[in-house]
């Protein structure tokens, strides 16, 4: 965790939102915590852009909600009194069209990912952003979600009946797990830990680097191996404020962006053994639950996305075609 230094402080007080000169800070702030993936991309673009700014200014990240939680820095990104954020599934809040990243078992590997960056991200999902006045630089990896909980083994969707499980503040990802039969109580992620601990919620469902991250390996029993959702994390900029800064800013960061989501991939594909074996050895019971009877259940979210988002079904039927390399 970085200690907020005074000239991003004096910044962000002052609600500073004008062209970004030499020495100033680029001010990137994250919810994640510093050793999950997304902290760790984080880290690893505040490295190579720096490199790559020089005299021109520098990234400073501030992991762990430290600057307020996802729709409060999504805010202030806009307002300008910072810079970057790295929402993940809350962007279907922002523009509908991302929620095709909540549609069950979508994404097939991470190739399939990177074929639908190429595609569905630049030419239908970058659009809907900006159209809200926000720009996604790239996407980055989150992982695959499983889920956890204190009561039982989750093998199929009925085994999730009543379970209050915790999911991010997204209303499609609250549908998902109603029509699974859980109770999903939305909540953000930095108050996940406690309210497990206390026995708030009986579970979450998160990617294995954010649950061995966040340590709930402490605080829960079970781990179910899903493979729900895959969730991408976008390094996001407001895009007033980023089209304030000088043209040659503007290109390192978007260059260092897709640069370090080919990184992330490689990194989250290294990781899940290792995360698992982590989890496992801390006295987490895990089983891998049955994919074809929740592929079976999740109907109804294909068919909500087709009718109420706009060309929704032609995005399905694109990110399908992707699957294979087509």
């Amino acid at each position: 965790m970085r200690t907020m230094k005074l000239g991003a402080l004096v910044a962000l007080t002052l609600g500073w939102g004008g062209t970004v000169t030499a020495q100033e800070e680029i001010i990137f702030g994250v919810s994640a915590t510093p050793n999950s993936l997304q902290g760790q991309s984080a880290y690893e673009f505040q490295r190579r852009a720096n490199e790559k700014l020089g005299d021109l200014g520098e990234v400073t990240v501030f992991d762990s909600s430290q600057l307020g939680k996802d729709k409060d820095m999504l805010q202030k990104i806009r307002l300008g009194t910072m810079h970057i954020t790295l929402p993940s599934s809350v962007m279907p809040e922002i523009a509908p069209e991302y929620a095709i990243f909540d549609l069950p078992f979508l994404v097939a590997d991470r190739d399939h990912l990177a074929r639908m960056d190429e595609t569905l991200f630049s030419g239908t999902l970058v659009p809907a952003a900006e159209a809200k006045g926000y720009r996604p630089l790239a996407v980055w990896e989150n992982g695959f979600r499983q889920i956890t909980n204190n009561e039982r083994p989750v093998n199929v969707p009925a085994d999730l009946d009543g379970l209050k499980i915790r999911t991010p503040n997204s209303s499609w990802r609250v549908s998902m797990f109603e029509e699974w039969g859980a109770n999903p109580t939305p909540m953000s992620f930095s108050e996940v830990f406690v309210a497990l601990q206390t026995g708030v919620i009986d579970g979450q469902e998160n990617p294995l680097t954010n649950i061995a991250g966040a340590k709930f390996e402490e605080v829960q029993k079970y781990l179910s191996m899903t493979g729900h959702v895959y969730s991408p994390a976008y390094p996001t900029v407001g895009v007033e404020t980023f089209e304030k800064l000088d043209p040659a800013i503007q290109e390192i960061l978007a260059e260092t962006a897709q640069e370090v989501a080919v990184w992330a991939r490689e990194q989250g594909a290294a990781q899940d053994d290792e995360l698992l074996t982590k989890l496992t050895d801390a006295g987490m019971e895990v089983n891998v639950a049955d994919r074809a009877a929740f592929v079976e259940a999740s109907g109804p979210i294909y068919e909500k996305f087709a009718t109420e988002v706009e060309n929704g079904q032609a995005m399905i039927d694109e990110a399908m075609s992707l699957a294979n390399g087509s």
